[in-house]
């Protein structure tokens, strides 16, 4: 069945600490990737920010000379994957093998998760600004899970009529969250929509239709 994957539209600090709940670990330990990002270190600082008082962060950079990542993921019980350029982050993943360990710590029952770039992934294709602002397909995710994703929904004014106009025009069907919206797979299987504020919501969406689903508020 594999492990469970948390795909959240934006950064929440609630929606991360649910996804690291899932682990079942008091203390888990977590790889971050911040491929996307180009390995920033304010980005890789604020995730020690939020997180550090919650879980054992371990950094998985792989520019410059990198150590393998092979230990890291393979130890982790979540990897958590921030925003950035989703194509750029899945060419440097597959130089360096990063995607087939990602796949393995997934069949072994880890939890992947990440919001924007790194929700994305995870799907056959997604909605990304990697090639220009306009947006445009992205078609060679890591289909680990089918269909496509679509981040901040309500957060960036073309994200939602671009999504749309693309799966209406053949592109794969799939999910779309608000930047406060997370879905939550066990396996292939999605089991749930969470939210980190009231208004959230997360959509299935199928050429001619936009179905908003239910969701469980975050307490």
């Amino acid at each position: 069945m594999g492990g469970q994957i948390v795909a959240m539209g934006g950064l929440t600090q609630p929606l991360l600490l649910f996804a690291l709940s899932l682990t079942g670990k008091d203390r888990p330990r977590v790889a971050l990737l911040p491929t996307a990002g180009g390995e920033d270190d304010w980005g890789v600082m604020r995730m020690y920010e939020l997180l550090s008082e919650y879980a054992e962060i371990d950094v998985v950079r792989l520019f410059g000379i990198p150590e393998s990542p092979r230990n890291s993921i393979a130890a982790a019980d979540a990897v958590l994957v921030p925003g950035g350029n989703t194509a750029n982050m899945l060419a440097v993943w597959r130089v360096h093998g990063v995607d087939d360990e990602l796949r393995s710590a997934w069949q072994r029952g880890a939890v992947l998760c990440g919001w924007s770039a790194g929700a994305n992934c995870w799907f056959e294709g997604s909605v990304t600004d990697s090639f220009r602002a306009e947006l445009d397909a992205l078609h060679d995710g890591l289909a680990i899970l089918s269909g496509s994703f679509c981040p901040h929904y309500d957060g960036e004014q073309r994200r939602r009529p671009v999504y749309r106009e693309l799966v209406d025009a053949g592109f794969m069907p799939g999910y779309a969250a608000d930047d406060s919206a997370a879905f939550h797979f066990e396996g292939p299987t999605l089991r749930q929509v969470v939210t980190s504020q009231p208004e959230a919501r997360g959509y299935r969406v199928e050429h001619g239709a936009e179905t908003p689903l239910p969701a469980r508020l975050l307490s």
